[in-house]
């Protein structure tokens, strides 16, 4: 949902979460943008990454089990995901994150083998250059005056009307306007991979460990990183929604996205440890168990979230590209998001797989995997 949120407003018109100033934005829609800002963006791929790390040890586990080497196995799961990734990221959203799963799920196989310290250790490091590297290049960007950088973003903006009539044109001009920003898009997931890698490492600590399969007794720790990824992470986060799409001024933006992204594992954090001390609750398992089939089937929802967008947004359908404003595309998507849970919910309770996670299963393990039959796995209190 948090993903949705986001990608959402990207897909919605070239404004998306105050990349350039709107002109013609509502106090309302700032305001929309601004919550977005500070709660979702840049929360919640870290999130999916890191449980992307800690499900790659259940993937070991598996191959372990049936007696196979799990490397070819691995190996055929990143080719689909890189194949998934290309059509995702030319036919419907250029800002696609599963060719980076991808690309980068290669360090994880090579590091396979290594002890749940080290690769805690390696994520640290990891974190430690690229977020240094972020935070002096957007210090540095404070070297520009306000005019300067409302110069810049007048300069960015030129490109829009062309982008607009794109989306807005057919099926053709579509998918060239994805393709034309594939060299700035991969400039982009460049910045993001070094915390990409970072959430994959520590999920492969966490998942060598096992730590998300019995909780009990770290609730104390727990609550400390709640407690310390909000003091750590909300600042930050308000910070940039203030620099981005508040009033500080254009020559702040570039620092304030940099302070956001480097300060939003620590909120990331957060909401996994509170997630997973309100699951232990009655009222927790409850919600627990309303979310859980959407996130079973959770590449299959993501992509079909792509799709619908785009047939809203571009000329594949409606064609209302820049002409949505956050507010009313936000409130969409929690509609839409509504309808997944219980399009999710119907199917899980007859199939094993969404069609997307059959399809790449199959991929993996190189045969059809029998795709009905009622799990068995209940959420967990």
């Amino acid at each position: 949902m948090g993903i949705l949120l986001v990608n959402a407003l990207m897909m919605a018109g070239p404004y998306g979460l105050g990349s350039v100033d709107d002109p013609n934005a509502s106090v309302l829609d700032r305001t929309v943008e601004g919550i977005i800002q500070t709660f979702m963006a840049g929360k919640f791929y870290l999130m999916f990454s890191f449980l992307f790390g800690y499900s790659f040890t259940l993937q070991l586990s598996s191959a372990d089990r049936d007696g196979t080497s799990p490397v070819p196995r691995l190996l055929r799961r990143s080719l689909g995901l890189l194949a998934l990734g290309v059509l995702h990221a030319v036919l419907l959203y250029v800002g696609d994150i599963l060719m980076t799963y991808a690309v980068l799920g290669l360090i994880l196989i090579a590091a396979r083998n290594c002890s749940p310290r080290a690769a805690l250790r390696a994520a640290r490091i990891v974190y430690g250059c690229v977020g240094a590297l972020l935070l002096l290049t957007g210090l540095a960007s404070l070297l520009m005056s306000n005019a300067e950088a409302a110069e810049l973003d007048a300069e960015l903006a030129e490109d829009f009307t062309v982008l607009m009539a794109d989306y807005r044109g057919d099926a053709a001009s579509v998918v060239q306007a994805n393709i034309g920003q594939l060299p700035d898009q991969l400039l982009a997931t460049l910045v993001m991979s070094g915390f990409v890698l970072a959430a994959f490492l520590t999920g492969l600590h966490c998942g060598k460990r096992r730590l998300l399969s019995d909780t009990g007794g770290h609730e104390g720790r727990m609550r400390l990183i709640c407690l310390l990824g909000g003091a750590i992470g909300l600042p930050g986060s308000l910070f940039m929604a203030l620099a981005v799409s508040g009033p500080l001024g254009p020559r702040w933006a570039i620092l304030g996205q940099m302070v956001g992204t480097v300060t939003a594992p620590a909120l990331t954090a957060a909401y996994v440890c509170g997630m997973l001390l309100l699951m232990k609750t009655a009222r927790g398992a409850r919600i627990a168990a309303l979310f859980a089939p959407a996130g079973r089937m959770a590449l299959t929802n993501h992509l079909t979230q792509s799709l619908v967008m785009a047939l809203v947004f571009t000329a594949y359908g409606l064609a209302l590209y820049d002409r949505l404003g956050p507010a009313v595309v936000v409130l969409g998507a929690l509609v839409l998001y509504a309808g997944q849970l219980a399009l999710s919910a119907h199917l899980m309770a007859r199939h094993r797989y969404g069609p997307v996670e059959w399809l790449l299963r199959a991929i993996t393990l190189a045969r059809l995997p029998h795709a009905r039959g009622r799990s068995t796995v209940q959420p967990r209190a």
